[in-house]
């Protein structure tokens, strides 16, 4: 375990965000760290953001994947939580500080030194390496015990989609029977909050730009409406009907009609990350007491609360399994949002050290 360990990925080199194979080493082992050989990996919007370098904070070669299961393989000496032959994901993060307040509060994705799981630029002047390759290690604090019941393919994204929709449910008290709770956006992000809000037996509206998902959500996701956002009488009809609302969507698009789906005291909860402001009126706010925030991922803790609770409610994300070498395709489409609705590399069974 004291020697680096000679890693082979799919790496994006410059804005063009064309992704090819990359050869690399991951770090030694620390005491601490576990090794596992990667199976699966989700692909995030997120991903396809850094590769091109929208956000403008990409450092290439860029191997991107936050959304990663496979099978442990070694474990440092000092590891007491894995064994090998263990099923683990990991997700967003991979370390942390430790010592701030929102560590102690098992919430490392709120940590001004947080570490994500690629493109973080650490103090030896290294990268981060995600999940688009073939064997991963992390602290063994910053991993998920991965449940028997639940399939590694189909709910790895759950590491990002999942605990991003499932985090602000609970924080902001929108996890309780019987609320009515709206979801703006039915992709990556959107349908699985649908599916995490049924289980917590919420009454569920998706709202969506167009009428084409209104089959999907009332029929095979199980929302109880659905609404156009561009149809001014039925979104006037459900004024003042929501107790809460997750807003998924990542373009540009109006909050004045969302604010005014809620009932007096609603929250409109952003998790869709727009590149450009988005205008907020004050009135809306003021004349209901509403609010309007924001939730990113979720500490460690909670993703493991996350990850049993799906398992145990039998909750996986709908996804498209790839071979490695589509990745680029699947980044075109997922730029036309062609995918229902989430794509996953099968890693293990496609992606071969030369």
């Amino acid at each position: 375990m004291s020697k680096s360990v000679n890693a082979v990925g799919w790496a994006a080199r410059d804005p063009s965000g064309v992704l090819s194979p990359f050869k690399f080493s991951r770090p030694a082992a620390a005491p601490r760290d576990v090794h596992f050989k990667v199976l699966y990996c989700g692909i995030c919007h997120s991903d396809l953001h850094t590769i091109k370098n929208e956000w403008g904070n990409a450092h290439y070669p860029v191997v991107p994947g936050h959304e990663i299961v496979g099978v442990v393989t070694a474990v440092g000496p000092s590891v007491t939580k894995f064994s090998p032959g263990d099923k683990v994901g990991v997700g967003c993060l991979v370390n942390s500080c430790r010592n701030c307040d929102q560590c102690a509060a098992h919430l490392q994705n709120y940590c001004p030194n947080l570490v994500l799981t690629y493109n973080t630029v650490l103090p030896d002047a290294s990268v981060t390496y995600g999940g688009y390759s073939d064997v991963m290690g992390a602290d063994e604090d910053f991993l998920i015990r991965w449940p028997d019941n639940l399939p590694m393919d189909k709910g790895a994204p759950l590491l990002c989609a999942g605990i991003t929709t499932y985090s602000p449910l609970r924080y902001f008290g929108l996890d309780q029977p019987g609320l009515s709770l709206g979801v703006v956006g039915l992709g990556g992000l959107g349908h699985v909050a649908v599916k995490l809000a049924k289980a917590f037996g919420l009454n569920v509206t998706v709202i969506s730009t167009s009428d084409g998902k209104r089959e999907e959500a009332l029929g095979k996701l199980g929302a109880d409406a659905f609404l156009i956002s561009r149809d001014a009488a039925g979104m006037e009809t459900a004024a003042g009907t929501l107790d809460g609302i997750i807003d998924t969507v990542s373009a540009q698009h109006a909050l004045p009609p969302l604010l005014g789906l809620l009932k007096p005291h609603g929250k409109l909860i952003l998790v869709g990350a727009p590149e450009k402001p988005l205008e907020l009126p004050a009135f809306p706010l003021i004349m209901g007491r509403k609010t309007v925030a924001g939730s990113m991922i979720g500490g460690i803790k909670e993703t493991q609360e996350m990850i049993d609770f799906a398992a145990k409610h039998g909750i996986v994300a709908d996804v498209e399994i790839i071979p490695i070498d589509y990745v680029n395709t699947a980044m075109e489409r997922l730029a036309k949002a062609d995918v229902k609705y989430r794509f996953v590399i099968d890693v293990g069974n496609t992606l071969k050290a030369e």
